[in-house]
């Protein structure tokens, strides 16, 4: 099976009382969605708190990740710097992780020649096979399909695109430009049926840490072209997958592990765990869904 296929959990990072990374939550979590079909594991990325966690606790749960599971384990590589941003891609190889989610520098919202040499001088510091992260929402940064084919065309481990922009129609931009050079997935958990129409063949999820067996079966019949039941499935499952499109999508998501007994809705400061009528209706959303759920 292709490294970019499948359902990816962008997984969460599970924090003790005391905020300390929970690394014993983290081998139990990635082992369960790996059981539920999912086909590899994505640690430190925005979902997962990446930017509140050190360094050192980014490559700590690369490992616990790595010894966790046989599946692929794809570590977000994001930083402030360049020089960083390079660390830690040598460091997830070092940590026998089995290929690198690349994303723009966090914060500096840079124009195309900074961006294109911050890329390159990532992709030049691996030998392994990279997925080119476009999230033009989060971070300011935007990938045109052209740039993504002047990347590829330089570096030969760039293969394949976490496409984030929430518009289908890149997907359908970077395949008539570039054909099947580069792997096209869905990043936006709400947009995974039309993404998959226009030629995705991967899903980054988020909603999955909660409800991985749902995740899979939508992938799947997807794929397969089943779009009566692959749309039953997905309209049941948009109100807990546009969660995932907010501001407070850590918080969200996190609170819905918790309710399904997966975790604990911990977050790391500056977000703050929900509270009054954003959290009633994270849960009315969550009880509606668990009154209606399908049969897979």
């Amino acid at each position: 099976m292709s490294l970019w296929s499948g359902v990816l959990p962008a997984i969460t990072t599970p924090f003790n009382a005391d905020l300390s990374v929970d690394h014993g939550a983290v081998r139990s979590h990635v082992q369960w969605l790996i059981s539920q079909g999912c086909t590899g594991i994505i640690p430190c990325g925005s979902l997962g708190e990446g930017a509140t966690l050190t360094s050192e606790e980014k490559v700590a749960l690369m490992r616990t990740c790595v010894s966790a599971v046989k599946a692929p384990v794809i570590p977000g590589i994001a930083a402030l710097s360049t020089a960083e941003a390079v660390r830690l891609a040598r460091a997830a190889e070092e940590a026998g992780c089995a290929g690198l989610m690349v994303l723009p520098p966090y914060v500096y919202s840079s124009d195309w020649r900074e961006m294109k040499a911050h890329m390159s001088t990532v992709l030049r510091a691996t030998k392994l096979p990279c997925l080119l992260y476009n999230n033009p929402v989060a971070y300011k940064t935007d990938f045109t399909p052209a740039q993504l084919a002047e990347l590829a065309a330089e570096h030969d481990n760039a293969v394949a695109v976490k496409e984030s922009s929430t518009d289908a129609r890149r997907v359908t931009g970077i395949r008539a430009l570039l054909g099947d050079r580069l792997t096209l997935g869905v990043g936006v958990d709400d947009c995974l049926v039309e993404g998959v129409e226009a030629g995705a063949r991967f899903w980054v999820a988020g909603l999955v840490n909660a409800f991985p067996a749902e995740s899979v079966r939508l992938l799947e019949l997807s794929l397969a072209g089943k779009k009566d039941a692959a749309f039953a499935l997905y309209r049941w499952f948009l109100p807990l997958l546009r969660l995932d499109t907010v501001p407070k999508f850590v918080q969200l998501i996190k609170l819905v592990q918790q309710e399904m007994g997966w975790g604990h809705e911990r977050v790391r400061g500056p977000r703050m765990e929900l509270v009054g009528a954003e959290r009633e209706e994270c849960l009315r959303v969550l009880r509606e869904a668990l009154a209606n759920r399908p049969a897979l």
